[in-house]
């Protein structure tokens, strides 16, 4: 059996894979690795190339676009591998990476998700060790080396035991793509599993390549309508399943007021429509048409319960996030 099986989810980037694929055969330690690559029916050409360019690799060639959820699915269903690495395609990992994840899994003495430090791939720049958490779900850039326990990380590069990714179901296909890793995060610390992000080793990450956005540029954050509504709905989902009632019930309808109020305010900034129409306004719509989803979602996450809530809450940050970055960085721009 192989030890670790590295999860890579691809569409398109075709410029892309060959150096994730290779970052992952360069891995140091002489650890035992298995490649998967679900191609999510990319247009280019993909599946061609990497059957003939990587033949070793284990290939799920996908006859339609089923998403990032369903791929990482799939691919966990098919590895080997005692533990999975769960790495974008657009993401190259350090060469002592595998040795370092390993290790930290080993210490820890129990399951555990792990990650590693992120470095941009343009510029080398830190950005973050795993994220903190406010109490509206947005991830807080963890940059300090020595905390360790985090409230989430990323699905760029994600490390779990095979058995607690079954134990914790895998990511809900219904989700799509964007806070899949957030839900994951949260559903294991909620079942007493550790969430950490060790200061150590790392993998550089081409961040936004797949939908756009998600960091600063010149100083001002670059998002899309399509991230945007992706990220509202799906933190919002998270909320409704993973948060205890005792948070769930002051939290919620705050959340939803300030959605309403977030969007209104852009939209006349703006002067379109579209910020409330595209972004928050289906966010709040989509919740009551996935009513009954949640409702299982939730009655499953919550019955695994283990622990108090105060450890739950240990890994959050009480001030908004979206406060810090609107003063720090000034209103998004929306392409």
């Amino acid at each position: 059996m192989a030890r670790v099986s590295v999860c890579i989810a691809h569409y398109r980037g075709i410029e892309l894979i060959d150096a994730c694929i290779e970052s992952v055969r360069a891995q140091a330690g002489g650890i035992e690795v298995e490649i998967v690559v679900h191609d999510d029916a990319s247009p280019d050409g993909s599946a061609a190339h990497i059957r003939e360019r990587h033949p070793d690799v284990k290939l799920i060639a996908s006859a339609e676009n089923v998403g990032f959820c369903a791929a990482n699915n799939r691919m966990a269903e098919a590895a080997r591998g005692d533990y999975l690495l769960l790495l974008n395609n657009d993401a190259t990992l350090l060469p002592d990476a595998l040795q370092t994840l390993l290790a930290e899994a080993e210490r820890a003495g129990r399951p555990a998700i792990l990650t590693l430090p992120q470095y941009a791939a343009a510029t080398g720049e830190l950005l973050d060790i795993g994220s903190r958490l406010d109490p509206f779900l947005n991830p807080v850039p963890n940059r300090d080396p020595a905390r360790g326990e985090v409230g989430t990380v990323h699905g760029a590069c994600l490390w779990i035991p095979k058995a607690l990714w079954q134990e914790l179901g895998g990511f809900p296909e219904w989700f799509g793509s964007v806070a899949e890793d957030l839900y994951l995060c949260c559903r294991a610390r909620l079942a007493g599993y550790p969430v950490r992000a060790p200061g150590l080793s790392g993998y550089r990450h081409r961040v936004g390549q797949s939908f756009g956005g998600g960091k600063a540029v010149d100083g001002r954050l670059a998002s899309t309508y399509r991230r945007r509504a992706l990220s509202e709905r799906n933190k919002t989902f998270v909320m409704i399943a993973c948060y205890p009632l005792v948070l769930l019930a002051p939290l919620l309808p705050l959340h939803a007021l300030l959605l309403l109020l977030e969007g209104a305010a852009l939209s006349l900034l703006k002067r379109e429509w579209r910020p409330l129409g595209e972004i928050y306004l289906p966010a709040l719509v989509a919740c009551w048409r996935e009513r009954a989803r949640l409702r299982e979602l939730r009655r499953a996450v919550q019955a695994a319960r283990r622990g108090g809530l105060g450890a739950f809450l240990s890994a959050f940050r009480f001030l908004p996030h979206k406060l810090s970055l609107l003063l720090r960085h000034g209103l998004p721009r929306l392409g």
